[in-house]
């Protein structure tokens, strides 16, 4: 069921929009013409001009050309943030290649893998990465490692604070690579342009949740369909400073804090590691206007000592995705900052957002509404047929953004996709339900769901309500076998720095049991230092789960 008429739409837009129909690289090359002098990347300090930017993105793009590399091979990027990441996605694209982006967090087995997979002979890295492609290198036949170090753009002397893992400028490279500042001294020119529109240009890999790492494949148009309305959403100018925090190797950072932002002219505020002092300092000193995030980020820096006394009167707009923002930060953020929380919904195999919260009027714990010329239905997970409003049901979407099919996995590509009323839609996999409005919800995955003695409960609600609590910082809930019931929920729970050692598990129960349902709170508490989180700050709720469920084993 859909709601034909969008009554809460961005004002002065129209519902769907006409994309540039040509290669994502060709937005940049734009950019450095209309605003050659203009700071495109803020690097503690280092600004690097449009101009300068553009520049570096050609002698990437000839270096690449001259080793061999051609139409639709794949390049892969082993990386954190820094401004080698950006000048190496763009001059992969310019060199008609296509861009494989890796999580730097991978270990050695799961790096040969996705190498392996993608098929990716060249390799982009920094030198505290290295010895890693170097050891698959000998495994697999990669043909070429490119190596950065931060010292090539970190300045003199900062401005913000650097992790201190950064710091080591005098970065040995190993044997066998090429040094970054080589390829900066290409003079040859970049080579011509041999792809179009609805060529394949990014291979971004899921996180395997539901088996091993699939490579999505996202064409020219796919992308920028999600950068443009990206840009509209947030009302993104040239005068815009955004803060980027969230890694580039996930969708959500590459649109929302790489690529609209470079797109628009705007200047980017890159940080290589999260931490919360060094945004602090960049939203003040820099003026910081957007900044899209997860909402872990925006817990750890509400939860800073002296947030009442640090000045976020710059910031325009506030929002993320990922994962709910729990209802008690966000009315504490519009407390301190002025602004509501603007969430957002999407995944790798959209590039991004299908869904989004209209700035004018958003709603909290909510997707939004679907983005320009998405087409969002809720179906019964085991009829297929669509459910009326107010009804849970599996999402699933069909729009310009929508990838077109899993890297070499055709029964995969299959599987994910269905047909109604004539239209082709991907299947999310996620249970949502639509209000009267037209906005959308998410109740959770349809694998996280946890059966109590008869009764379904969905982790995140449990989850919303113990970030009520005045003494938790932070939570993540999951289902454990209980003899009786079936499963058990347990909650993992990271105390606030002063109540540690003064809260007991029993205290924590007592007051569930009064905020929630009898089959839905909580047994089980268990306090925790820290949640594990994935490098793109989501909390990894299924290593928690496994390890709970190995007790019982």
């Amino acid at each position: 069921m859909q709601v034909k008429d969008k009554k809460y739409w961005l004002p002065g837009l129209p519902k769907n929009l006409y994309y540039p129909q040509v290669p994502l690289f060709t937005l940049l090359e734009t950019s450095a013409r209309y605003y050659p002098q203009k700071t495109a990347v803020n690097y503690y300090g280092n600004e690097m001009t449009y101009s300068e930017l553009f520049a570096c993105v050609e002698k990437m793009a000839a270096s690449l050309a001259k080793k061999g590399v051609k139409k639709g091979d794949r390049v892969a990027l082993f990386m954190q943030n820094s401004p080698h990441f950006i000048i190496s996605y763009y001059g992969i694209m310019k060199a008609n290649a296509v861009v494989v982006p890796l999580n730097p967090m991978l270990v050695e087995e799961e790096l040969f893998y996705l190498l392996q997979d993608s098929g990716s002979d060249v390799v982009i890295t920094t030198a505290d990465l290295a010895g890693r492609v170097i050891n698959v290198k000998k495994k697999l036949p990669i043909k070429e490692v490119i190596v950065g170090s931060y010292s090539d753009y970190l300045p003199k002397e900062p401005t913000l604070p650097v992790p201190a893992f950064m710091q080591a400028l005098s970065q040995e490279l190993p044997a066998g690579v090429t040094p970054w500042h080589e390829v900066m001294k290409e003079t040859s020119p970049p080579p011509l342009q041999d792809t179009g529109y609805n060529d394949l240009c990014l291979l971004p890999y899921t996180s395997g949740s539901t088996g091993d790492p699939k490579g999505c494949m996202h064409t020219h148009a796919t992308v920028m369909s999600n950068l443009i309305s990206a840009y509209h959403w947030v009302s993104l100018t040239a005068s815009c400073v955004c803060l980027a925090v969230l890694p580039f190797f996930h969708v959500t950072g590459l649109i929302h804090n790489m690529m609209a932002p470079l797109y628009a002219g705007a200047t980017v505020m890159l940080m290589t590691r999260w931490d919360r002092q060094t945004a602090l300092e960049a939203i003040e000193k820099y003026r910081c206007t957007h900044w899209i995030n997860i909402s872990t980020m925006v817990v750890d820096i509400l939860s800073a000592p002296d947030i009442m006394q640090r000045d976020l009167s710059s910031l325009l707009s506030i929002g993320g995705g990922g994962a709910p923002l729990p209802a008690a930060i966000g009315e504490k953020l519009e407390q301190i900052a002025g602004l509501k929380y603007i969430e957002g919904y999407g995944l790798t195999e959209t590039i991004s957002q299908t869904h989004k919260n209209p700035p004018p009027r958003p709603k909290r714990q909510c997707l939004g509404i679907p983005d320009f010329g998405v087409d969002a239905r809720i179906i019964d997970m085991e009829t297929g047929r669509e459910v009326p409003q107010g009804k849970e049901g599996e999402l699933i979407i069909d729009g310009p953004e929508v990838f077109i099919g899993y890297w070499n996995k055709p029964e995969e590509t299959e599987k994910a996709f269905m047909q109604l009323d004539g239209r082709t839609y991907f299947r999310t996999g996620d249970v949502c339900y639509m209000d009267e409005e037209g906005y959308y919800f998410l109740v959770d995955r349809t694998k996280r769901m946890i059966n109590a003695a008869g009764f379904k409960v969905w982790p995140a609600e449990v989850e919303n309500h113990l970030y009520r609590h005045p003494d938790i910082l932070e939570a993540c809930v999951v289902g454990v076998p209980d003899p009786k019931r079936g499963e058990e929920v347990r909650a993992y729970v990271v105390l606030k720095e002063q109540t540690e050692g003064r809260v007991k598990e029993e205290e924590i129960i007592t007051w569930c049991k009064e905020q929630m349902s009898a089959y839905k709170y909580p047994r089980q508490i268990r306090f925790i230092e820290a949640l594990p989180k994935s490098g793109t700050g989501k909390i990894q709720w299924r290593t928690l789960q496994e390890t709970a469920r190995k007790e019982f084993e």
